[in-house]
């Protein structure tokens, strides 16, 4: 009798648990976070960050990740840290076409600026990191970059008295391992973002007027582009926004595109990643915010100005399979006048933040 009462006890609690599970009534166990809550300002008319939530900000967490993006430990000769390919004055970039990293080797990508990825959707100019805290685990051990091993890179951590105690104060423990180091570089890269241009004050309502000719500029960038069907007062748009969208004004949708640099590809991009040819030659637009400082320009630093960029895209791009069909390879391109091109550059210069690459925050706190 004992034995049948115990085993409707275990039905009932199964077909209970099983019930809840069903419903979405089951919950996992909160994780324990550390640190204090660091309240992320973001202006007006921009959408959410999406944070992942076994990784929320702290102010502990971002400090630490900070003194980790400038550590050169993290380098096989101590020579470099992250913001050796990531300048401040270049929007922590590199203004070199191709980076050098500690072997003498040199890369084949352009290095992208940092700012506002923590809005990003995918990271790389090939898509092939899916988060912020992924991306960060390639440069260290990557042989043409930092070329460290990651188990040597925690040792040297674990070794310099600095950082034990940080990851106490940040994450609970002084446990150093590679979990942490990329959470915590994460946490600091989502806090460099850029909303001081004079795009943003004039979005904002704090400047009144963009000159006459950034604000033609702008009208140009938002206006659609080659098609003799939508000429408006006898003008061509330079159609900047399909990709460039000005939504949540990050001035990128963060998707691949084929933006009509060759006919035939050397660098497969996304298609390289993923193995399917309709992705071949595609590569992640990034933002043009600070655009003005990130020369030179494409995945592969092709362009050294942003007139070499207009003049690209006025052309319409080179023809393939995979081509973006905003591109205007088969109308004789956007068609636009010298002073278009002069009109939509001023416009581009706009959207220079120097607040943000001067952001004390994101100095290098070991000079300090």
């Amino acid at each position: 009798m004992k034995a049948r009462k115990s085993y409707i006890l275990i039905f009932i609690a199964l077909t209970v648990t099983v019930f809840a599970c069903r419903k979405g009534y089951y919950e996992e166990p909160e994780q324990e976070i550390f640190g204090t809550p660091y309240n992320l300002e973001i202006p007006p008319l921009v959408g959410p960050m999406n944070i992942p939530a076994d990784n929320p900000l702290t102010v502990e967490g971002i400090e630490l990740g900070r003194f980790l993006f400038w550590e050169k430990d993290l380098s096989e000769d101590f020579s470099m840290n992250c913001a050796s390919c990531h300048l401040p004055e270049a929007s922590f970039s590199d203004p070199e076409q191709f980076s050098t990293g500690v072997t003498g080797a040199v890369g084949t990508r352009q290095s992208m600026a940092l700012v506002n990825i923590g809005w990003s959707t995918q990271f790389f100019w090939d898509g092939r990191a899916m988060t912020l805290e992924e991306q960060i685990i390639d440069p260290i051990p990557n042989p043409i970059e930092m070329n460290l091993p990651w188990p040597e890179a925690l040792d040297r951590l674990r070794a310099n008295e600095l950082y034990p105690p940080m990851f106490k104060e940040a994450f609970g423990s002084e446990t150093i391992d590679q979990d942490r180091v990329t959470k915590a570089i994460a946490q600091f890269l989502r806090t460099m973002n850029s909303y001081n241009s004079k795009y943003d004050q004039w979005k904002r309502g704090e400047v009144q007027f963009l000159s006459d000719s950034e604000f033609r500029g702008y009208e140009l960038f938002i206006k659609e582009g080659g098609d003799p069907e939508i000429v408006e007062n006898g003008e061509f748009g330079a159609d900047c926004f399909h990709c460039h969208s000005e939504a949540g004004l990050q001035l990128s949708d963060y998707l691949p595109h084929n933006n009509g640099l060759d006919s035939i590809f050397t660098d497969l991009g996304y298609g390289g990643v993923n193995g399917n040819p309709l992705d071949n030659g595609k590569f992640k637009t990034p933002t043009l915010r600070n655009v003005a400082l990130t020369a030179p320009y494409m995945h592969d630093g092709r362009f050294e100005t942003l007139e070499e960029v207009v003049d690209h895209y006025d052309s319409g791009g080179l023809p393939s399979e995979t081509i973006d069909s905003f591109m205007k390879y088969t109308d004789g391109g956007l068609m636009l006048s010298e002073v278009d091109k002069i009109d939509l550059i001023n416009f581009l210069h706009t959207l220079t933040d120097t607040s943000f690459i001067n952001n004390p925050a994101f100095s290098n706190p070991h000079v300090e």
